[in-house]
């Protein structure tokens, strides 16, 4: 620091002249000598002190340890009080000084050097503290994601504003209270409470992730899935002395990731599974068979008859609506534990699960075939649809999916002979 300024306000004197002689003896620069409080703080405005020396006792306008509030809380100045023992231990016993902060009168020159180097260093740490902590929070502010911070017990300490948005408390009514009980994280499976989470973490002395299914309730009931971590926070001795919650909102990753499994499982344009989830519904069926005795299965093959003339007469969109009402027909006809799924182009297959014979596949055929005939009204025209069906049931010798499958379009492509022929 260059040549602190130092601004001295002592009623005597005779005192504040020999205080100021001193002060340029050490090699300060003092800026006036002010007898008054009510003219030191315009002084102090216009000089912008280092360090203020105030006599303790001062007989006008407000007391010392008002006036030192004031100085040091509106212009950020350190003070320095001056008084005699008596006087000083009166306020300390009331603990309204703070160690380093206070000279007895009266004092040698080197006793001055001492306290005055002392307020201005402890003032310099200050600042620098307050710096530190003004920056750390403007960046734990800025933190797109919530954090909150506790004790060893798990009292919450601090919060930041984006804590506060998710958790719906505010920090001042959420400060010494558990952290249970403002972070509320359940199982998102089973709904219950995760309240083991900071033992876990305090236990274990590492970071953890908070599990893929964490749902946070919010103080007016929403519920909020949340990731990210707890983490231990350590004194300088490596100690752990509280944790820190960090988490954030990811509703929209969930939906992402909700969308791209459904992308990759149904058709983008009749939402049924498609061949993917098709082929692994159909292998578990497979497994099923080899654990079940008597467990019996079947696969449909469905093919629509003249598709690509109605494509060519009314177009693709229409062509688009008509696969999409033909999704849902074939829906109804199937029993809840079935699974019908779109091929590709107007192609469908079906798994009829748990059958009792061959009988129970055609009657199901057979109902698809029923529904289709029901004329469809679509965008004011009126169209009937025919199928061709090919049925194959689970064998012993159909020791894989792609031979069942196999056959089921062997007998699709056997239907659809025998039905043009019909109908010549």
């Amino acid at each position: 620091m260059d040549c602190p300024k130092i601004l001295i306000i002592e009623e005597k004197k005779v005192l504040a002249v020999d205080i100021s002689n001193s002060l340029q003896r050490l090699g300060y620069k003092y800026i006036e000598i002010i007898d008054s409080g009510e003219e030191a703080i315009n002084k102090i405005a216009e000089m912008n002190p280092n360090l203020v020396l105030l006599d303790i006792c001062l007989s006008d306008g407000l007391g010392a340890i008002e006036m030192a509030d004031l100085i040091e809380g509106k212009f950020h100045v350190p003070v320095l009080y001056m008084g005699e023992y008596g006087e000083v231990m009166k306020l300390t016993s009331q603990k309204l000084l703070q160690p380093f902060r206070y000279l007895y009168q009266p004092f040698g020159e080197k006793d001055l050097h001492i306290a005055v180097e002392m307020a201005l260093y402890k003032s310099q740490v200050e600042k620098r503290l307050t710096e530190k902590v003004q920056r750390l929070t403007s960046i734990i502010d800025g933190v797109g994601s919530g954090i909150v911070v506790t004790n060893l017990q798990g009292d919450i300490e601090m919060m930041n504003p984006v804590a506060e948005g998710l958790t719906g408390w505010r920090e001042s009514e959420a400060l010494q209270r558990h952290v249970n009980e403002v972070v509320r994280l359940v199982d998102g499976g089973n709904g219950e409470l995760m309240l083991d989470l900071p033992t876990q973490v305090l236990n274990g002395k590492v970071t953890m992730k908070l599990p893929e299914n964490c749902i946070l309730i919010a103080k007016d009931g929403r519920e909020i899935p949340v990731g990210d971590s707890i983490a231990p926070i350590r004194d300088r001795s490596g100690e752990i002395c509280g944790l820190v919650f960090i988490f954030q909102d990811i509703s929209q990753r969930k939906q992402m990731e909700a969308q791209l499994m459904r992308n990759a499982f149904y058709d983008a344009l009749t939402a049924l599974p498609n061949r993917v989830l098709f082929l692994d519904r159909l292998r578990q069926a497979f497994e099923r068979a080899k654990r079940r005795h008597n467990y019996r299965f079947a696969v449909l093959f469905i093919d629509l008859d003249g598709f690509k003339q109605i494509n060519d007469l009314y177009g693709h969109g229409m062509g688009d609506d008509l696969l999409i009402a033909i999704a849902r027909r074939l829906e109804v006809c199937l029993r809840s534990g079935d699974t019908v799924a779109r091929f590709g182009g107007d192609e469908f297959a079906a798994v009829l699960e748990d059958i009792k014979d061959e009988t129970d596949a055609t009657n199901i055929a057979n109902r698809i075939q029923d529904s289709l005939s029901v004329p469809l009204q679509l965008n004011g025209q009126q169209l009937v649809v025919t199928a061709s069906i090919g049925i194959a049931i689970h064998s012993d010798s159909h020791q894989e999916p792609a031979n069942l499958l196999r056959d089921a379009d062997i007998a699709m492509y056997r239907a659809k002979k025998l039905r043009k022929k019909t109908t010549r």
